[in-house]
């Protein structure tokens, strides 16, 4: 059940941004925000989450969550990596740029755009320290000190130590910078703007545990507020839990690095903790995705781990399990302890989330799909103009949330899970999918011929929003990348 405080009730406009200083008035104006992203953590691999299917033990996690708001019905921007992370940091769909599908590989220029503003751009203008510490997964191009030239992908495969990055977090709004690219490009440690050195994917997350908790403490030093953005590396493959936490779990290797993973959560709110900053900060801990088959997923359940929770399909899907993720916010003193929400919210609505909090205008031409979630933290509705929640999968497959409808433009999972597209169509299953997820949360039953009004009106809102550039009101806009391919397998349905 949700936990509602007080009567206010939730307007709009200058209503709203009038209510929101009453809340916050006697809070900082600008407390710090430390965001924490796993990478591939199911929605059922953190234990207070899935308690009847989870054989996990998350401990700090569930202290965090315990300790502030749990979001039941949180979802990433995407059901894969790149596309979440470019929405956490723009407030605006990935599948509007360029990259329509899949994830990025390096080597090439970022995919923000040049004077796009980000939640880090914004900070700063706002007097914030900005930090990100791990894995950045946008795209930055790698200089070769000596020549001037961008190497090559397939002629440098390890960038050497020195060359530079021009085009990496800190041309995006970040003063500092720790971490590395993606997964499989672990191996140069990045600092700044500069490969700094080679390393092996083992000690990767011990790295970013011990340099956020360093920024932490310095940071308490310092008289103003820091935005610490913490992408962890796990438990994405390479699934490589370090000496310390290898067998600790019983179960396997990726139960394991899920324990080391909760364990470096647990460092990171430590080091808030004992530097007295639990009441100046905002800590929001979450996933890019679900949890990814390369877990072995199906070992896992034999063992009585459902990596998904109660929720149909994992990482890269459209169902559920690609994208509804773990979310809890904690803020000492200002969120309630062992509170919740059902209200659905996005990982791309954090820009707009800052905005209000800020009591700050969104710049111009920035997070067009981003709505704020901050009064849930306060028991009030969410106030959005959004009609619908956008899901992508990695194939780039649309599904539409509206309300506790759900629309798939997809025949199967429109990702990994069986079946995928092709073995659907041979199925000849539906060309779409419609699910009440307030009946049917399991998604097992295909309501899109019984509720075909429901499923076009959905289909015309979904349409709508995706070609106008925007899924909120706001300045015109257009997408990067024209026109948006609606329908990924094969022609619109005559029902649509």
């Amino acid at each position: 059940m949700d936990q509602f405080l007080g009567g206010l009730g939730w307007l709009e406009g200058e209503p709203h941004r009038a209510a929101l200083r009453g809340l916050l008035s006697d809070k900082p104006t600008t407390p710090n925000i430390v965001f924490i992203m796993c990478d591939d953590l199911g929605y059922g691999d953190v234990h207070c989450l899935n308690t009847q299917y989870g054989k996990i033990q998350t401990p700090h996690i569930d202290t965090l969550a315990a300790e502030g708001m749990t979001f039941t019905d949180a979802h990433s921007g995407s059901a894969v990596c790149t596309p979440t992370r470019y929405g956490l940091l723009t407030g605006r769909h990935c599948w509007r740029t360029k990259l329509q599908h899949g994830v990025v590989q390096g080597f090439a220029p970022c995919l923000i755009a040049d004077g796009r503003p980000t939640v880090a751009s914004f900070l700063h203008a706002k007097g914030y320290k900005t930090a990100l510490i791990g894995k950045w997964h946008l795209n930055y191009q790698y200089k070769d000190q000596s020549t001037g030239v961008f190497l090559k992908r397939n002629k440098n495969k390890l960038p050497p130590v020195g060359a530079t990055i021009p085009d990496g977090p800190l041309a995006h709004g970040f003063d500092f910078f720790y971490g590395f690219h993606h997964s499989r490009d672990m191996d140069a440690v990045v600092e700044n703007t500069k490969v700094i050195g080679h390393d092996d994917a083992v000690t990767m997350l011990p790295r970013l545990a011990e340099q956020s908790v360093r920024y932490i403490e310095h940071a308490a030093a310092d008289a103003r507020p820091f935005f610490l953005y913490v992408p962890l590396s796990s438990p994405h493959t390479p699934i490589v839990p370090s000496d310390a936490w290898k067998g600790k779990s019983g179960i396997s290797d990726y139960a394991d690095f899920v324990m080391q993973t909760d364990d470096v959560v647990g460092q990171i709110i430590n080091a808030i903790d004992t530097n007295n900053l639990a009441e100046e900060t905002i800590v929001i801990f979450t996933s890019d995705n679900g949890c990814s088959k390369a877990a072995d997923i199906d070992e896992l359940a034999k063992k009585g781990h459902r990596v998904s929770g109660p929720y149909r399909g994992s990482k890269a899907d459209l169902w559920e399990g690609g994208h509804r993720v773990p979310f809890f916010a904690r803020w000492s003193g200002e969120i309630p302890p062992r509170s919740h929400t059902s209200q659905t919210i996005c990982i791309t609505d954090f820009f707009a989330t800052l905005s209000d909090l800020l009591i700050d205008d969104i710049p111009e031409k920035a997070a067009e799909d981003s709505v704020s979630f901050l009064s849930a933290f306060y028991g009030q509705p969410i106030v959005t103009d959004r009609t619908g929640l956008i899901h992508s999968s990695i194939s780039g497959h649309f599904g539409y949330r509206m309300d506790h409808w759900k629309l798939l433009l997809a025949r199967g999972s429109g990702g990994w899970t069986a079946p995928k597209e092709s073995a659907a169509k041979q199925q000849e299953l539906p060309a779409y999918q419609l699910y009440n997820m307030a009946t049917d949360p399991t998604e097992s039953q295909n309501l899109g011929s019984e509720q075909r009004d429901i499923a076009h009106k959905m289909y015309t809102l979904l349409r709508s929003d995706i070609e106008q550039g925007r899924s909120t009101t706001g300045p015109e806009t257009t997408n990067d990348a024209e026109p948006i391919k609606l329908w990924k397998s094969g022609s619109p349905t005559p029902d649509l």
